[in-house]
Parts: C-alpha cells; sequence; structure tokens
C-alpha cells in the first residue's frame, strides 16, 4: 500500500462524504477507493469511517486523523512547490568553493555580482587549495585549475591558465637567464607546492615532456609567498600566471623558460550532476560564462631565448 496515496484518498472521502464521489475527484474505481481506505486501516489498526448505504461519516479516530492528514498533505504539497520554484528561480543558499588565491581575486567578485542580482539566495564561498568532496562537504558547484580526475562531476570550462616560471630583473642580473631545462639546477629556486609536489618542473621540449630536477632553496604551499620571494631575488619560481600578473606588469618579475612551457591548465566550474540542476547553480555558471574573462594565456615581454624549441601555447 503507498500510504500517501491512501491518506490522499482518505481525505477525498471524508471531504465528499462517500467513496464514489471521491472516485471521480481522483479518477479511480469505487473498488480501488475501497479497498485503499480499507488498507489504510487495517495498517492503523483503527476504523476511521462509519459507512452505511445512505452516508459515510468519521469516526472519533478517523476526525483526528484527518486533521493530521490535511496537514501531512498540505507540508508535503508545500515542499513540492518550493522544490519547483528552486528549479526555475534562483532562491536558498549557494555554496561555492574555490582555491584561495584565484578566489580572492576572481571568484570573489563573481559571488558579489551574483548575490546583487539575486536577492533571495544567500551565498558562502569557501577558499581553500585542497580539492573539497562536493557532496560530502554540501558544496553546490567548486571553481578549479586543472584536469578533472572525478568522472561523477560535470565540468564546465571557463577559463585558461599558464604556468610561468619567474624572476626578478635583479636576480636575472647576477645569475644569468636559464636556457635550459638542465640549466634549473643551477639555480636558486622556489617550490610551490601545490603546483609542484616533487621537486622537478616538466617542460616542454618539440613536444615532448623534459623532467627539470632541482633542489629548492625555498619551500611553500601559498602563491604570495613564492611570488613575494621571487620578487626579492630568492630565485626561479614556478606559479600559474594570474598569481604573478600584477607583479610582471609592475617590471618586479620577468617570465623565463617561456618557449618551454608546458601547456596552459583549464579553469573549470564542476558540480556533481546536470540531472534537475537548480536554478541558483544554473544561473551562476551562465553569469561566470557570460561576464568573466579568465583567459591567463597573456604572454608577458622577456627576452627571446636562443633557440626557439616550439610553438607557444
Amino acid at each position: 500500500m503507498d500510504r500517501f496515496e491512501a491518506m490522499s484518498v482518505f481525505v477525498s472521502v471524508a471531504d465528499l462524504r462517500g467513496f464514489a464521489p471521491a472516485a471521480r475527484r481522483l479518477g479511480l474505481s469505487p473498488s480501488a477507493v475501497t479497498r485503499l481506505v480499507a488498507a489504510l486501516e487495517e495498517h492503523l489498526g483503527t476504523r476511521l469511517l462509519q459507512r452505511t448505504t445512505r452516508s459515510v461519516t468519521l469516526t472519533d479516530a478517523g476526525t483526528r486523523y484527518l486533521e493530521r492528514a490535511r496537514r501531512i498533505l498540505g507540508e508535503v504539497v508545500e515542499a513540492e512547490g518550493a522544490a519547483q520554484v528552486e528549479r526555475t528561480v534562483p532562491t536558498g543558499r549557494l555554496v561555492v568553493a574555490a582555491p584561495a588565491a584565484f578566489g580572492r581575486l576572481h571568484v570573489a567578485p563573481l559571488m558579489c555580482a551574483f548575490l546583487e542580482k539575486y536577492p533571495a539566495v544567500t551565498g558562502e564561498l569557501s577558499l581553500s587549495d585542497r580539492f573539497v568532496n562536493l557532496v560530502e562537504d554540501g558544496v553546490d558547484l567548486a571553481v578549479r585549475i586543472g584536469e578533472l580526475e572525478d568522472s561523477s562531476y560535470v565540468a564546465r570550462p571557463v577559463g585558461l591558465v599558464r604556468r610561468v616560471v619567474v624572476a626578478s630583473p635583479k636576480y636575472l642580473a647576477r645569475h644569468g637567464r636559464p636556457r635550459a631545462p638542465a640549466d634549473v639546477a643551477r639555480h636558486s629556486v622556489v617550490q610551490f607546492t601545490p603546483l609542484n609536489a616533487t621537486p622537478e618542473w616538466r617542460l616542454a621540449v618539440d613536444g615532448a615532456t623534459v623532467r627539470a630536477p632541482f633542489v629548492p632553496r625555498y619551500v611553500t604551499n601559498s602563491a604570495d609567498a613564492a611570488v613575494a620571494h621571487a620578487e626579492r631575488g630568492g630565485g626561479l619560481a614556478m606559479v600559474l600566471s594570474y598569481q604573478a600578473a600584477e607583479s610582471l606588469t609592475a617590471g618586479r618579475l620577468e617570465v623565463v623558460l617561456q618557449e618551454l612551457e608546458p601547456a596552459p591548465l583549464p579553469i573549470q566550474i564542476v558540480y556533481p550532476t546536470t540531472r534537475l540542476l537548480s536554478a541558483k547553480v544554473r544561473a551562476f555558471v551562465e553569469l561566470c560564462t557570460k561576464t568573466c574573462k579568465w583567459d591567463f594565456t597573456f604572454r608577458a615581454k622577456s627576452a627571446p631565448v636562443a633557440s626557439p624549441r616550439r610553438h607557444p601555447t
């Protein structure tokens, strides 16, 4: 027995004071209505209706049950209506996760614009360089940099970012510019661990990946710390192009090994599934794709290498 269906049938019989009129309203046969009410009474272990040849009336237990049944059915209808509204109108709480630096610089302004446009939504922006589990951590969507490993997520590409090797003009004047992967080992190197967990860079030479191992002089998981140390003449650092953009524009850093850079990484919005996607998630993705220009594949000016190894990406 479907208890929800049986409860709905009972309320109709009580309202219309008869099995036949309830059957006509519900599009069921009178016998089906009778069976459902009987099954409900058997399940509850009490009689809800008194039946005579001329009328159907409520028992005391039926009167009390009817009041509660109306409330339950009303709450179900209200819940369904609220859920349907959430699929068409952005409402409720939206939780977005993003990498710390990228989130602060680029996702936070997007979130502000989104909340201004959709006042019925409340927002939460979680900034961390660890990959969160969207379902377990209650996150609606995440902005991620790099290839998507979890195939259960849907990914929408929204930009590209380069991996650049940078150094200060002062450092390069003292120690020279690296020209090939083998040169890296002779320099002081800042290891930015979210990008390179092991002390080596992977560079591109003639379409092939070449490892450039090094002994790090400074290790950090902070992009800001890596960029700041490179600015002070601490050595070479590989970071993402958006992380060094301000320093490059201001001339505090220069790009080296530009012709040997690996392929750009995608910037993506990821979410668990497209099935019954809520309006708030759909609206956030649409706002991002329409208004955000997250292409960080710009080329900063740097001294030319002696012999280009491949076409720039």
